[in-house]
């Protein structure tokens, strides 16, 4: 069964679309209440929400009797801690390696529920007739266009795997990620490089190694691992899941209080 999009949430993708393109930068007006309403086909209350949440998502900055803004992002220096193994093995004197497992364009009917549910994505979503912006047009998923891209790498400290990783990104968010070579550019670098992080949540957990899991890490399966699965967002959105597969007995987490 398919759903109708609510207006004002269409609205809120096309805005973040403009911001994401480059259409509309930090610091810039962006269209009026009055102009978004009757470009959407609808009233300036339903405009209102839109922007409301924006600016509590903190993408929008509204300046009575001046306008909306993009909002001059605070986090280009991002509030999340994401490690680089590759330099915490440098910097403890270990020689890295990358190897690219695999990398590869996701189209919207090749996603599971997990993805969807992690990006937000609605199997059954639809624009109402009523839609007239050709930013809302665009939300509809098309069956042979990208919507996430997916990389699979194996870290390797003195020559011995020491993490998995199973990261996906939004495809439209970061269009030229799937042409790196991961082998060389660290993926939290480009990420935070084209697309500074606002905030993120992440979990550790204990987990048996499957049989493909334990093949890249060179485990027995079902040995103990640590699981790292994180999900970062800018402007509000997720522009990252990723899953890090780390051998039980070689990697450990830490920090200072």
């Amino acid at each position: 069964m398919t759903k109708t999009i609510p207006a004002y949430q269409r609205i809120k993708n096309a805005i973040l679309d403009n911001i994401h393109s480059g259409k509309w930068q930090a610091g810039n007006a962006i269209s009026t209440e009055m102009a978004l309403a009757e470009e959407f086909g609808v009233s300036r209350m339903t405009v209102n929400r839109a922007l409301k949440e924006l600016s509590e998502e903190r993408v929008l900055e509204r300046r009575q009797g001046s306008g909306t803004f993009v909002a001059q992002q605070q986090f280009n220096h991002t509030f999340v801690e994401v490690r680089n193994i590759a330099e915490d093995l440098k910097s403890a004197n270990r020689d890295y390696e990358a190897q690219v497992v695999s990398k590869r364009a996701i189209t919207a009917d090749m996603l599971d529920n997990e993805l969807r549910r992690k990006f937000g994505i609605d199997e059954g979503a639809i624009i109402d007739e009523g839609a007239t912006s050709v930013n809302a047009i665009a939300q509809t998923d098309a069956s042979d266009e990208a919507v996430l891209y997916e990389v699979k790498i194996i870290h390797f400290a003195d020559g011995q795997p020491i993490q998995f990783e199973e990261r996906w990104v939004d495809a439209k968010k970061v269009p030229k990620f799937i042409d790196q070579d991961f082998s060389v550019v660290n993926t939290s670098d480009y990420l935070i490089a084209k697309s500074p992080l606002e905030s993120g949540s992440y979990t550790i957990r204990a987990l048996a190694a499957p049989d493909e899991i334990a093949e890249f890490l060179q485990i027995a399966p079902q040995s103990p691992t640590l699981v790292l699965r994180r999900q970062t967002y800018s402007a509000g959105q997720v522009v990252t899941f990723v899953k890090m597969w780390h051998a039980g007995d070689r990697y450990q987490f830490s920090g200072e209080l």
